[in-house]
């Protein structure tokens, strides 16, 4: 097999490659991973709070939430991934679930085992560096979260995440006119920003009014990039959408 040759896992090489310069050799034994496809209806929790987890999930396809929940039941979602997203990387090292994850539309996933994972790193560690950046990565941008939902308003919150959404799903490539996949409904958002279903449509409304922002039929359509990130006081440094590696010296 090539590596130009198609596989399951080549977002996901795409990805690491975004942020860390790997030789051939080890681009293919990313490809080479094994891999066990499934398909996760909408809404249901396929890693639950506490479990003993065997393996890592890639996201093929869909939405996926990553959330907490409260002694009585209450569920608030830190973290939103998208495809090419491994979403629980961290697991490798730290396999007992200290959040759960729930398919927010139909998701397909890839299971790929840790023993796998893990010996991939260990043969090459350039490898184990490009997967500690990830999570270096995951981690930034769950602290953004924190600030984002204790220190902005409704209207930047929503703009923030907006804005965050299509940079993870288009780099740089933002511009208007822009339409970015995002199949969450306003309750999910509301549950992303800490807000009520029906401020979040109070407030999406108002962000299209002012000609900066529309969603519907499951996209993000960008009308005006540089408004959108004035609304959201939101600064793309926290991604890491530029390659990494070139900073290490």
């Amino acid at each position: 097999m090539s590596l130009a040759d198609p596989t399951p896992l080549h977002p996901f090489l795409d990805k690491l490659l975004s942020r860390s310069d790997l030789s051939a050799e080890e681009q293919q034994t990313i490809l080479d991973l094994p891999a066990r496809p499934e398909q996760i209806e909408t809404n249901r929790d396929f890693v639950r709070l506490g479990e003993r987890t065997d393996h890592a999930c890639f996201v093929v396809a869909g939405l996926v939430g990553r959330f907490g929940q409260s002694r009585n039941g209450n569920r608030q979602i830190t973290a939103v991934h998208i495809p090419a997203d491994m979403v629980d990387l961290h697991s490798v090292v730290a396999p007992d679930a200290c959040s759960a994850l729930q398919a927010l539309s139909v998701t397909t996933i890839l299971r790929v085992p840790h023993v796998a994972l893990r010996a991939a790193a260990h043969r090459f560690p350039a490898i184990a560096e490009a997967f500690w950046r990830e999570c270096v990565v995951d981690a930034a941008v769950l602290s953004e979260w924190v600030v984002n939902v204790g220190r902005r308003n409704a209207r930047a919150r929503i703009a923030h995440l907006l804005c965050e959404i299509a940079c993870r799903s288009q780099g740089m490539a933002n511009k208007d006119g822009s339409s970015i996949p995002f199949p969450a409904t306003q309750t999910h958002i509301a549950d992303m920003t800490g807000l009520t279903s029906v401020h979040v449509n109070r407030t999406l409304q108002s962000l299209s009014q002012e000609g900066i922002v529309d969603l519907y039929n499951r996209q993000i359509h960008v009308r005006d990039w540089a408004g959108m990130t004035r609304a959201g006081d939101f600064d793309p440094t926290y991604l890491w959408l530029a390659k990494a590696a070139s900073r290490m010296n």
